[in-house]
Order: structure tokens, then C-alpha cells, then sequence
């Protein structure tokens, strides 16, 4: 039998009022589960108290980083007999997640009548990602992993343009319109923090072999299948669960390989350094902190960073 919970953190999306919004519309129904966190403590009891309810449905209001929080608590501390199913309400500052995987209807009288009649037609299935040796010693569960100029862009933009109440696409177009113009426009400056044509030591390791090991542009990692404004860069055939693509330095000619390496098929070509692969687990080091689903953290003390795959969530999309 079905049974829906709705989770919402109200200060997702800098306090945007959709999660809350949402919440004054299921605060008298006792045929769902209700949660608003007060606190992100609290994020671990409510979840208990759902598997409590046999919650099987799992409807989360927010953004990447909650949703970063919940499938890492699910996946690493069995709270539920069988894992529910997931649906992402976009309510976040950042919701790339969702953009794949997520709940197309963005007004909250469609995610009510959703809710409401618990008949799905669209699941999908994705692994997570699992890091397991960060420095800090917690294992992470997420979708997308970046180094190098890619967490430095997600940096920039939390603090230019998501503490300034700029949010979602609008804020990862100004950031990649912006590094664009200047990569092509301004010649290289590696003392600049708003510049993203920078090189980043890093080393990426899959089965004893080294697949880069030196100065890139960046590398991104997911389980999802497209990324912001329907990105795809990714190439050579999908063989393992995490697709990463290594992006090298000297950044390559932009009027030539821009679009190619972004929306380009499996058999795209590719400029010189440029690597992609699939796999299952893999090593990689950073010189700076990794992100993963806007959340940071540094890698370990000594050694390589272990990435594998991790268990497979259903999402309700529609």
C-alpha cells in the first residue's frame, strides 16, 4: 500500500516560501506525512519517524544539498526496510538533480493534486555516487562530483549570486556565459578568483591505471544523464554507472570545441587531453576541495579520493 511522506527544509532556496507554501496545503491531511525541519538536526529523526509510518513515497521541497543529505542518510543507515521511492519538488537554490530526475510540474497546485493521487507513470533509476575516504571521514552519497574549475564555479556562485537571492539556471548561465568571455576575451590570469581557465592539479585513477596525472581544467563526475541546460559532456559509450569527464589545460579553442563537448553524441570528437570514461569506482586527487551536490569537502589527508557507485534510488518524475 502507498503511503506518502513529504520532507521540506523551509530555508531551501534561501527561504523562498515553496516548501512552506506546500506545507499549509498538507498540514491537516492524515493521510500524509508531514515534515518541516526546524533545524537540519532534525533532518535524521523525521526520517525514522516516516519509516515509522511505512512511508513509500518520499516527496522531498528543497534543493541539492538536502537531497545530498537524504540519500546519504538512507543509503548509510538502513532507517527503512526497503528504501522509498524519491521525488524532488525543485524548491532549492540549485536543483540539478531535479532538472533530471526531478518533478516537472514547478506550480504547487500541480505537486498537491500529484501527492494527492499517488499514481505515477515515469520512475527512473540512478545509482549514487559514494565517496568513501574524504578527509573528514564521513561517507557522501550524491549525484554529481566536480574538481577543479568546476567546484570553483559552483563556489563563485553560491557566494555572487545565490547569497544575493540570484538562483537556479539564471545564476549557472551568468557564471558560464561569464568564464566564457573571459577565456576567450582576457588573456589568462591564475591569480584571479572569478577566473575559471585555471589550472587545477589533478590525478584520476580506474583499475591500476592513470588515466591523467598534471594540470586540467576540471573533472566532473554523475550518475545523472544530463546536467544544466540539458548538457550532456560526456562521450565513448556508457559501460559503468559513473560517467566522468576530464577537461584539460591549456583550455582548448572555445569557438571550436564548446558545443561539441556539451551537446555532442557518443562519437563526438574531442580536443586533444580531453578524456572520457565510465566506470564503477575510480581514484582522483585535488589539489582543492572536491563539491558534490553544492556541498564541499577536501579529500583525504594522504593518498586518493575513493569514488565508487552506490545504491540505486527510484525517482518519480511524472
Amino acid at each position: 500500500m502507498k503511503k506518502a511522506g513529504i520532507l521540506i527544509n523551509p530555508n531551501s532556496g534561501r527561504g523562498n516560501g515553496l516548501g512552506l507554501a506546500l506545507a499549509e496545503r498538507f498540514g491537516h491531511n492524515k493521510n500524509v506525512i508531514l515534515s518541516v525541519l526546524q533545524d537540519f538536526s532534525d533532518l535524521l529523526p523525521n526520517l525514522y519517524e516516516m519509516a515509522k509510518h511505512d512511508v513509500t513515497d518520499l516527496f522531498i521541497s528543497s534543493g541539492d544539498g538536502t537531497v545530498h543529505a537524504v540519500q546519504t542518510m538512507l543509503a548509510e543507515k538502513a532507517i527503512f526496510k526497503t528504501l522509498p521511492r524519491l521525488c524532488l519538488l525543485p524548491h532549492g537554490t540549485t536543483n540539478l538533480t531535479a532538472a533530471d530526475i526531478g518533478f516537472r510540474q514547478t506550480k504547487i497546485t500541480a505537486q498537491v493534486d500529484f501527492i494527492n493521487a499517488l499514481a505515477f507513470s515515469d520512475l527512473r533509476i540512478r545509482p549514487t555516487i559514494r565517496v568513501l575516504n574524504a578527509k573528514d571521514g564521513i561517507i557522501r552519497h550524491g549525484m554529481s562530483l566536480g574538481s577543479g574549475a568546476a567546484a570553483a564555479a559552483t563556489r563563485y556562485a553560491q557566494i555572487a549570486f545565490n547569497d544575493r537571492g540570484v538562483k537556479g539556471n539564471f545564476a549557472n548561465f551568468a557564471i558560464i556565459a561569464g568564464g566564457i568571455a573571459k577565456t576567450m576575451l582576457l588573456p589568462t590570469n591564475n591569480n584571479d578568483p572569478t577566473r575559471f581557465d585555471n589550472p587545477h592539479e589533478i590525478a584520476v585513477h580506474h583499475n591500476g591505471i592513470t588515466i591523467c596525472q598534471g594540470p586540467q581544467l576540471m573533472t566532473i563526475s554523475t550518475t545523472l544523464e544530463k546536467l544544466f541546460f540539458n548538457t550532456k559532456p560526456f562521450w565513448g559509450g556508457k559501460t559503468g554507472a559513473i560517467r566522468t569527464s576530464i577537461f584539460p589545460y591549456p583550455v582548448p579553442n572555445l569557438l571550436r570545441w564548446l558545443k561539441p563537448m556539451l551537446y555532442g553524441d557518443e562519437r563526438r570528437k574531442v580536443p586533444r587531453g580531453a578524456i572520457s570514461f565510465s566506470a564503477d569506482q575510480f581514484e582522483i586527487a585535488a589539489a582543492e576541495p572536491f563539491v558534490i551536490d553544492g556541498e564541499f569537502f577536501e579529500g583525504p589527508a594522504q593518498g586518493l579520493l575513493k569514488v565508487e557507485t552506490g545504491p540505486a534510488f527510484t525517482y518519480i518524475c511524472a
